[in-house]
């Protein structure tokens, strides 16, 4: 697969945000006044207090979900010439009656574009995420830090230009999450998509983003804008290193303060 980001300039924006609020029909505000401008190759995270609107503004950036006001705008490429966008949920959503292959095709199944090249395509993204063999097992049979690498792969198989994770690994054990933190970092760096990472977690957010965008309790606004400029690229040492612990200590305080001010 060729990195998404080679067919855009690094500098151009992949997803843009203007003056961007949600009103739900039950009444409740979840965003307010959004403004954000995404670049190609990006990899940033939303990290703010449960129920701020993350996954809210991940579903909009989808086109999951409209707006109640404001623009959202998404570069062409990314809803087809390099392939749709990818989206992980916290739940991997796999088809339980289908193979891990079965699961990867899906994309090609629904585009009705399944032929021996989108074969090849699946067996290199079940590589990609170190599930080489296990082309035939069902869900059942696989842990879920397994059915997770599924869920990956399949949102990698269509080469996307941006790729969307919700939560990703918020339900796995620590050790499950860390190594594969090491494993989307490492396909982040191989395939080069625009990412953005929704999660709860500062340690998280430093490991793996070029920035993080804080987020203000509901109705959510992005209060902080913050590049991480840590070496790439980015090693399991790294997380013993001071400068992490700087940015962790940081990001940490920039989160307390927003929510502070929000509380005042």
């Amino acid at each position: 697969m060729m990195p998404a980001s080679a067919a855009r300039g690094r500098g151009d924006p992949v997803v843009s945000l203007h003056d961007i609020g949600k009103r739900f029909g039950s009444g409740i505000e979840a965003l307010e006044r959004v403004d954000l401008a995404i670049a190609a190759g990006e990899f940033l995270s939303l990290i703010g207090p449960s129920g701020c609107g993350k996954s809210t503004l991940l579903r909009i950036i989808a086109g999951l979900s409209a707006p109640s006001r404001g623009i959202c705008r998404v570069a062409p490429a990314s809803r087809g010439a390099a392939g749709p966008i990818g989206f992980v949920f916290q739940d991997p959503t796999l088809m339980p009656w289908s193979t891990v292959f079965g699961n990867v095709l899906l994309p090609f199944r629904l585009a009705r574009r399944v032929d021996a090249n989108a074969h090849e395509r699946v067996h290199a993204a079940i590589a990609a995420v170190g599930l080489d063999g296990f082309e035939g097992a069902y869900p059942r049979q696989l842990s879920g830090g397994m059915r997770m690498r599924v869920s990956l792969a399949r949102a990698l198989v269509t080469d996307p230009e941006l790729l969307l994770l919700d939560e990703p690994f918020a339900a796995l054990d620590e050790i499950t999450r860390l190594a594969l933190n090491d494993d989307l970092m490492r396909l982040w760096q191989r395939y080069r998509p625009t990412v953005v990472f929704v999660t709860h977690s500062v340690f998280e957010s430093v490991f793996l983003s070029t920035r993080i965008a804080v987020m203000t309790p509901r109705p959510g606004r992005i209060v902080a804008d913050l590049p991480i400029a840590l070496p790439q690229p980015r090693r399991r040492e790294l997380r013993t290193a001071p400068a992490y612990a700087a940015y962790c200590d940081d990001v940490s305080a920039t989160l307390a303060a927003a929510m502070a001010t929000e509380a005042g």
